[in-house]
């Protein structure tokens, strides 16, 4: 018999046929453990927005992880695992203060940056997937 604690939650941020569609929930809820899938920009629709432009993906990609965030309770400060995709890692570096400004100053999450040759579409240049850990 599962306790509370191991109830698994999923989360979605799409419709279920967006999400269904292409096959996982925005993020998953163990416990205090919150995994989040990569946070790519698109609309409610599944199609791709802020199309060439870089900096307002990366934006559009935080902002999604802040609506997860907020439905938990939780905020970036909460974050212990971010791992960012890029298909272009010198525009990331470009970017880098505006990740920065979203943590409190010197307690950034562990992170791993990889540059990648391609995102699940061709018109996502940054993906950002999160781990979380709700303190209460």
């Amino acid at each position: 018999m599962k306790t509370e604690n191991e109830k698994i939650e999923h989360f979605q941020l799409r419709s279920e046929e967006v999400e269904n569609g292409f096959g996982y929930s925005f993020a998953v809820k163990k416990g205090r453990h919150i995994k989040a899938s990569g946070a790519v920009s698109m609309d409610a629709n599944g199609k791709p927005t802020a199309v060439g432009d870089y900096a307002q993906q990366m934006k559009n990609c935080y902002a999604d992880i802040k609506k997860m965030l907020n439905h938990y309770g939780c905020t970036f400060d909460d974050i212990i695992v971010e791992n960012i995709y890029t298909t272009n890692m010198s525009s990331f570096m470009e970017n880098l203060e505006y990740r920065k400004s979203l943590y409190r100053k010197n307690q950034y999450p562990k992170s791993t940056w990889l540059g990648v040759k391609e995102l699940a579409l061709p018109e996502f240049l940054i993906e950002i997937e999160v781990e979380v850990y709700q303190a209460k």
